[in-house]
């Protein structure tokens, strides 16, 4: 135990030795020298030299009250605020929802009939028009069975021919009573039964030549391929679950949205008016993507949602839009005409309701308004205010009725020139401040204390104070050496 005091008595003591040796480290840790039985060398003339800088300069804390006065200063003085201008304008009505692409038609392509699959005509993701093959199927089986067909209307065309001649034959010898009427009427039977027999062979053809058709898959719409499903030398069948490729229509595209039902009336009348503007737009950016038109409203209110289904159209000329994607949607309904228009910022919220700052001979004047249609930029005013005004958008903190304001940016904005007797010389103090402050120490072979810097900072002075005590240790190094 005594061996803990002793060493702990060793590294408080060199814990204070070491702030008087060097100051940054007293300046950091500033209950050191309040030891008892310990002072410091520099304690007695750091406070002299704060009451009278060189050449007797008070201090800033003894010089006007301190910084505390100087902040007291600054809260009385005006409230620096940023204005803009109460202006008339055409704002749009629009809904803004929460869409997904679909291809205007989806098709995939499968095989009819049962064959092995001995061509793929196409490249994944190609864009395909309405009869470009897709694949090809064995044939052979199927043409042996259309010139099977075709053969066979060939035969009983022959059957049909003769026994027509023998009809001609029989009528005139029953005509001559050479033969009998009922050999002739049998032969016409005959004929009417092969000339139905030959109506069946083209049916006959024409299935076989359909069936054979079917070897060859074409696309039955303008659209892009996806990835296949199945490969070449596999065996299809008329019945498999899957198809060999998906054939999505992307120009144009197609986007389902859905709208609470109040915006049911007003979309209904202006459908009525013309055609409605919508516009998809990037979720990250908010970039137009693409502009397109409302083609579609749903004939009935999803009860369980409240919500009505609508569908809209879009060229989608270089891509932009892919099917299944999620997309902003914005449906441009009407516009209002000629409205008071301010900054959605302006608009403050209170127990009586919206309010905005009026600038009026440099005061802000609180005025109570009309707030009707809101969006992030803007915000329709409906009665309290009209132009010419200009209300406050920023530096609500400190702002009360009747407060004195300063509107930032003011020469900016008017295009006013600073005064050309006080910018220059002002600058130049300043450069000459500076330089003294940063040379002064270096010309003595001594290195700035930036932790002493930092406390004479804190404490109220302000670079002022960093300058003066830069000045007050030049001077007593001067005086040691």
């Amino acid at each position: 135990m005594k061996r803990l005091l002793v060493l702990t008595l060793i590294v408080l003591i060199g814990a204070v030795v070491m702030a008087e040796r060097f100051p940054a480290i007293h300046a950091r840790v500033p209950w050191l020298p309040g030891i008892p039985g310990v002072t410091t060398a520099g304690s007695s003339g750091d406070k002299a030299a704060g009451d009278t800088a060189a050449g007797g300069e008070p201090s800033g804390e003894s010089r006007g009250g301190g910084s505390g006065a100087r902040r007291r200063l600054g809260a009385d003085g005006p409230i620096p605020v940023l204005t803009s201008p109460v202006r008339y304008a055409d704002v749009p009505i629009t809904a803004d929802v929460l869409g997904t692409v679909q291809a205007t038609n989806n098709v995939t392509a499968r095989s009819q009939i049962d064959g092995k699959l001995i061509e793929i005509a196409f490249k994944e993701g190609q864009d395909v028009k309405k009869g470009d093959v897709i694949a090809r199927i064995d044939p052979a089986t199927y043409k042996a069975l259309y010139d099977g067909a075709v053969a066979k209307k060939a035969q009983d065309e022959a059957m049909l021919n003769n026994a027509q001649v023998d009809l001609v034959r029989y009528q005139k010898l029953a005509e001559t009573q050479y033969g009998s009427h009922q050999q002739a009427d049998t032969q016409k039977a005959m004929v009417a039964q092969y000339t139905a027999q030959l109506a069946q062979d083209q049916a006959s053809i024409d299935n076989s030549k359909a069936t054979l058709d079917y070897a060859t898959i074409r696309s039955p719409i303008d659209g892009r391929t996806g990835i296949r499903q199945v490969d070449q030398g596999n065996v299809v069948h008329a019945s498999d679950a899957i198809g060999i490729v998906t054939i999505a229509q992307v120009k144009p595209i197609a986007a389902i949205f859905n709208l609470p039902q109040q915006w049911l009336r007003p979309v209904n009348a202006a459908t009525a008016r013309g055609t409605l503007r919508l516009e998809a737009r990037d979720g990250d950016t908010g970039e137009v993507l693409d502009t397109g038109t409302l083609q579609v409203v749903d004939n009935t209110v999803d009860q369980t949602t409240g919500t009505v289904k609508m569908k809209g159209s879009f060229p989608n000329g270089n891509g932009q839009l892919w099917p299944g994607q999620f997309v902003n949607l914005r449906l441009y309904v009407d516009t209002l005409s000629h409205v008071v228009v301010v900054p959605t910022p302006a608009v403050q919220r209170g127990p009586d309701g919206a309010f905005v700052y009026v600038v009026a001979d440099d005061k802000a004047v609180m005025t109570k308004v009309t707030a009707g249609r809101q969006t992030e930029a803007d915000t329709v005013l409906t009665a309290g205010l009209a132009p010419p005004a200009a209300v406050i958008t920023t530096g609500f903190t400190r702002l009360t009725d009747g407060a004195k304001v300063s509107v930032s940016g003011a020469t900016a904005a008017t295009g006013t020139p600073p005064d050309p007797g006080s910018g220059p010389p002002a600058k130049a103090d300043a450069s000459a401040d500076a330089k003294l402050t940063a040379d002064a120490p270096a010309k003595l072979g001594a290195t700035p204390d930036r932790a002493a810097d930092a406390k004479a900072e804190s404490q109220g002075g302000g670079p002022e104070a960093v300058r003066r005590r830069r000045k007050r240790d030049a001077a007593q190094a001067g005086t040691t050496n």
